[in-house]
């Protein structure tokens, strides 16, 4: 399928240059070209092996290219990683937490680690735990938390230091319906705020219907890469299927 550009380099916040990562002799991403503007919400589609979580972790700074350019906010990766670290809030396949400290305790740590002062840390940790809906688990330790209670306190992690820019790697795996719904809230709520989304899932009503633009990585490259205006879950289904020639993800 021909790719869709859809949006100028010159307002680009982040920007990949002929991007290459490769594992031994195993190319992942192929002189992959991405730009993405300040304020989009990106939906990062594709089977697995696709690049999705490869190119995650090379945009926040925890991997090297093999070749190519990434440009974050004017900052070149992985030169000058640690101010684009600082406008980072990431969501892994790793929840990144401590299991012997509790909800709190963990927020506190990482809050820390972000430099934020003590008494404006603990009421962003406050609001963060009620968002999040683990208010009544503030001392509970994390060993105690379902998978799906760690990861909505990873997600409030990754929203402690008010990021400009979220990476969200399959955020709602483990999520019952109503942390689903949680999260959803959350994320209309950041891009609302002008966050930059960058999120790698396999829900493509989700993608459709949260998302203001559709990435599908396809054998290493960016094979389709369109606004989401238009589109639901089947008609993006369709489109994932063409271009992937892969049966639709689930």
């Amino acid at each position: 399928m021909t790719q869709h550009s859809a949006l100028s380099t010159q307002h680009s916040l982040i920007e990949t240059r002929a991007l290459v990562k490769a594992f031994g002799m195993l190319p992942v991403l192929r002189k992959l070209d991405l730009s993405i503007a300040r304020g989009e919400f990106v939906a990062l589609l594709g089977p697995n092996g696709s690049g999705k979580s490869t190119l995650l972790r090379l945009l926040a700074g925890l991997s090297k290219p093999t070749a190519g350019d990434i440009l974050v906010g004017g900052w070149k990766l992985p030169q000058e990683a640690a101010p684009v670290r600082a406008q980072i809030g990431m969501v892994s396949h790793k929840v990144l937490l401590y299991e012997n400290l509790n909800a709190r305790e963990n927020l506190r740590f990482f809050a820390r680690l972000y430099n934020l002062p003590a008494a404006k840390a603990d009421e962003r940790i406050t609001q963060l735990l009620d968002q999040v809906g683990l208010a009544r688990r503030t001392h509970d330790p994390v060993r105690t938390f379902s998978r799906g209670m760690q990861q909505r306190l990873s997600i409030a992690r990754a929203l402690l230091h008010n990021p400009d820019i979220l990476l969200l790697d399959e955020p709602y795996t483990g999520l019952d319906v109503d942390a689903s719904a949680v999260l959803d809230n959350l994320l209309r709520d950041a891009h609302k705020g002008g966050r930059t989304i960058i999120m790698s899932t396999h829900e493509l009503g989700r993608a459709a219907a949260l998302a203001s633009r559709v990435v599908i990585l396809s054998r290493g490259v960016v094979g389709y890469d369109a606004p989401t205006a238009g589109l639901d879950g089947l008609r993006l289904s369709a489109i994932y299927t063409e271009t992937t020639s892969m049966a639709s993800a689930r």
